[in-house]
């Protein structure tokens, strides 16, 4: 027997034992576009807040999968014919709906790409791997594209109930230890239902869509718009601005390869063909963090100080209010910073920087989340919820920052 037809289950810390459903999705995870995610974390540079966010999205990707098997599952025992061809597929879509991430996740989409969006190369991913499987991912691809006849499948993948969001909160909570965050992910996907294609919940599983809404506002705040985050994720963002431009000025920079040739040359949509992503492909997290470690002793200040103050943690200083920091003193920050160092302003603006936090936890605009009630009436969640103001979690908050170095730096 072929040892590798054996490696069908994984051990999993939130939801035990997940089990690949077939081999050609097995033949997909050992593919070396999925095995990266292993270098991909999850949650960027969260770590520094939270110690255990190290996870990754190799690890969020099976755990989506997973809970689609349990999604199938459900809707097929509540009458709703789903085909072995679409049950692959949508397993496919869900798996593979984060390959395109970069280097610590969002990073690399602020800086050293000309704002290509993560789901783009994803689908450039799977259109890559659809050639190479001889067309197999063609339903998946038009799933995830939501271009299938049959909407509801879209939503499973990307929607306010989706499967990704209910694997990553979840073991976003458990790695960072914050327990407000947890979401009983199962219970919600047994309340899910397919009306007039249409994914809805039954209208008893009210109470645990507004502990969702409401958690997921929570891991807002307190994990992914937390203000030592920002500054962290917005120093990285920095680093690889201030390397690409270096790098196209000429200057040698130490870096991997792949690293290397994203740094020199500007890389919009339009020139990912297959030959920038097996590039792109070969980038994971540990070529940043070399990186980092080799330019501590680069003569370029802001290089130098951007590196070292992400890898020992000695991070800006991030004030946030409600209403926006004037223009006066972002430039009496920046010019303080200037003259101390003799640097360009525009080399203190690496260091001194203003930004926006904006926080919704729920949209009512745009693909609400419907209950369907006993007689088979559609209420939104935010007008039937009794206990809690769903609606006033649906409007935007908007919060101002304004990061800066300490005195003693």
């Amino acid at each position: 027997m072929d040892y590798k037809s054996k490696l069908k289950i994984i051990n999993d810390p939130i939801y035990g034992f997940i089990t690949i459903p077939n081999p050609f999705l097995f033949k997909l995870i050992e593919h070396p576009y999925f095995q990266r995610l292993r270098r991909i974390s999850q949650m960027g540079m969260s770590y520094l807040v939270y110690p255990g966010a190290h996870h990754t999205r190799f690890q969020h990707a099976l755990g989506a999968m997973f809970l689609m098997q349990r999604a199938i599952q459900v809707l097929g025992m509540k009458g709703v014919t789903i085909s072995e061809e679409e049950e692959e597929a949508l397993c496919v879509a869900i798996l593979l709906h984060d390959i395109g991430h970069g280097p610590f996740s969002h990073a690399m989409e602020h800086s050293i790409v000309e704002e290509v969006s993560h789901e783009h190369i994803s689908l450039l991913f799977m259109e890559l791997l659809n050639k190479e499987f001889k067309g197999r991912l063609s339903l998946a691809i038009s799933i995830f594209k939501n271009e299938y006849d049959r909407k509801f499948m879209h939503q499973l993948i990307s929607g306010q109930l989706d499967m990704d969001r209910l694997d990553y909160l979840r073991r976003d909570s458990f790695y960072t230890g914050v327990q407000e965050g947890t979401v009983n992910s199962q219970r919600l996907i047994t309340m899910l239902n397919v009306y007039d294609d249409r994914l809805v919940v039954e209208e008893k599983g009210v109470y645990s869509v507004e502990k969702f809404i409401i958690a997921r506002r929570f891991m807002y705040w307190q994990v992914y718009l937390h203000k030592t985050g920002i500054v962290a994720e917005r120093l990285l963002m920095n680093l690889l601005r201030r390397a690409k431009a270096l790098s196209q000025q000429g200057i040698q920079l130490h870096a991997s390869t792949a690293l290397s040739f994203f740094l020199k040359h500007s890389i919009s949509l339009d020139k990912f063909n297959s030959e920038i992503l097996n590039r792109f492909s070969k980038l994971d997290d540990y070529d940043i963090i070399s990186a980092m470690k080799s330019w501590t002793a680069h003569e370029d200040f802001v290089l130098r100080n951007l590196s070292e103050m992400l890898l020992n943690r000695e991070l800006l200083k991030i004030k946030v209010r409600e209403t926006p920091f004037s223009e006066v003193q972002l430039t009496e920050k920046r010019e303080s910073f200037r003259k101390k160092h003799q640097l360009s302003m525009e080399e203190a603006s690496y260091f001194v920087f203003d930004g926006i936090i904006e926080n919704l936890a729920y949209r009512m605009d745009k693909d609400a989340i419907f209950l369907l009630t006993k007689n088979g009436k559609l209420v939104d969640v935010a007008s039937a919820s009794d206990q809690l103001n769903l609606k006033a979690l649906s409007k935007t908050v908007v919060k101002y920052y304004l990061c800066y170095p300490k005195p003693t730096y």
